[in-house]
């Protein structure tokens, strides 16, 4: 009888943090992309909008976790706010919608010596009307988060004013903040080098917070899990920014050096459970708003079934952290009994939770195997068969 209820309790856990949970899906996850060497071109890459769209919508049938897909304001919505009502039925047609809304401030020529922290007024001037153009496509989409990625930094000692770069950035960010309305909110990305090596102008989770708090009530920071020094402790930024009310989102990749973009979990998936952990130990009123978004560059893997394998490994480790009983892993925390604590943990982390999420989709109306049904389904041998040709013809640009 115990071990039943033991086990219905444990069921009930996971169905429960399953159901709740959802993780956004990147646009240009779908599309070409490649290194700073070159593109690897797969013929059932996405080439437009509309293919984008298409695909986010079948990982979310095959899922149930994705229902909304990020935008690259000038890969996706290069005519701004005229392009809205062309997304709008993308949305209806596919039954995913429009996610958080991501500027681009390192693409353009006039941005080589940086953006928003450039030395030049008007240089700034650009990259504050692209942002402020970024909220007006937010809203008019009605999304909620648009994600703030800076690549701005220098590559020598001495060629930038460090300092005078701070409170630039400050400024432009406090314009756009001024921008947003109810309902809208600023994410802060950082990330400690490249393509900057010297210096990057917001490099990691401090400066974010500091950048966050200047300008108003409506930013947080946004943890980019590929954007940190090999040993560094994530979970604790998470524990420290959800404490400070700041965590807004988390882009989800995995890494073996630096900025790998790899399929999440794939190198260390002990380190997305106990970062799943810490959120799901925290007070819900803090970890309400948390955007879950994926940010991952399929180089080598098929786009569909690495976006797939993505959503799955990420509902799998959310259920394996939520198995967890936090009242009696707190009891022996405080009592210090350090071996039946880490044993406690680790036994949720090593357990197979995948006969309880195939159940759960199973009663949701999902495919229990999504990567089987996609492989059984035939639906990359069809876009393949229908994009390959424009795919032969792929220029070099990134996405």
């Amino acid at each position: 009888m115990t071990n039943n209820g033991t086990s219905q309790s444990k069921k009930d856990r996971v169905w429960a943090a399953l159901d709740q949970f959802r993780i956004e899906i990147p646009s240009w996850g779908f599309a070409n992309t490649g290194t700073r060497f070159g593109k690897f071109v797969q013929s059932a890459a996405a080439t437009s909008i509309e293919e984008k769209f298409a695909d986010a919508g079948e990982v979310n049938r095959l899922t149930g976790a994705s229902p909304t897909v990020a935008l690259h304001v000038l890969w996706d919505v290069p005519n701004g706010t005229a392009d809205v009502a062309k997304i709008r039925a993308l949305e209806k047609q596919h039954g995913v919608k429009a996610g958080s809304i991501n500027p681009n401030l390192f693409q353009s020529q006039e941005y080589k010596f940086g953006s928003i922290a450039s030395p030049s007024a008007e240089v700034r001037k650009i990259a504050l009307g692209h942002l402020l153009e970024s909220v007006e496509i937010g809203r008019a989409l009605e999304t909620r988060d648009i994600s703030i990625w800076v690549s701005d930094g220098s590559n020598y000692p001495g060629t930038q004013s460090i300092s005078r770069r701070i409170g630039w950035m400050e400024e432009v960010l406090s314009a756009m903040h001024a921008a947003t309305t109810e309902g809208q909110r600023l994410l802060i990305e950082y990330k400690p080098f490249e393509p900057a090596f010297y210096h990057t102008d917001i490099a990691d989770w401090g400066m974010a917070l500091h950048l966050a708090q200047k300008v108003g009530p409506r930013a947080k920071v946004l943890v980019d899990t590929g954007h940190h020094y090999p040993g560094t402790n994530i979970e604790q930024i998470v524990a420290w920014l959800l404490h400070l009310d700041a965590l807004g989102g988390f882009h989800f990749n995995d890494r073996k050096y630096a900025d790998d973009d790899l399929t999440i979990g794939s190198i260390d998936p002990y380190q997305v459970f106990r970062i799943f952990h810490e959120i799901l130990s925290a007070p819900k009123a803090a970890t309400e708003g948390i955007a879950y978004m994926i940010d991952q560059s399929h180089n080598l893997k098929g786009k569909m079934e690495a976006m797939v394998q993505s959503v799955v490994t990420a509902q799998e480790l959310y259920a394996r952290a939520a198995l967890i009983d936090r009242e009696a892993l707190s009891k022996l925390q405080d009592d210090c009994k350090l071996v039946e604590a880490e044993e406690m943990f680790r036994d949720a982390f090593w357990t197979d939770v995948r006969p309880m999420v195939r159940a759960w989709r199973e009663a949701r109306g999902i495919p229990a195997d999504p990567l089987q049904e996609l492989r059984d389904s035939r639906y990359v041998e069809r876009i393949s068969q229908d994009r390959g040709q424009r795919n032969s013809n792929a220029v070099s640009s990134y996405a």
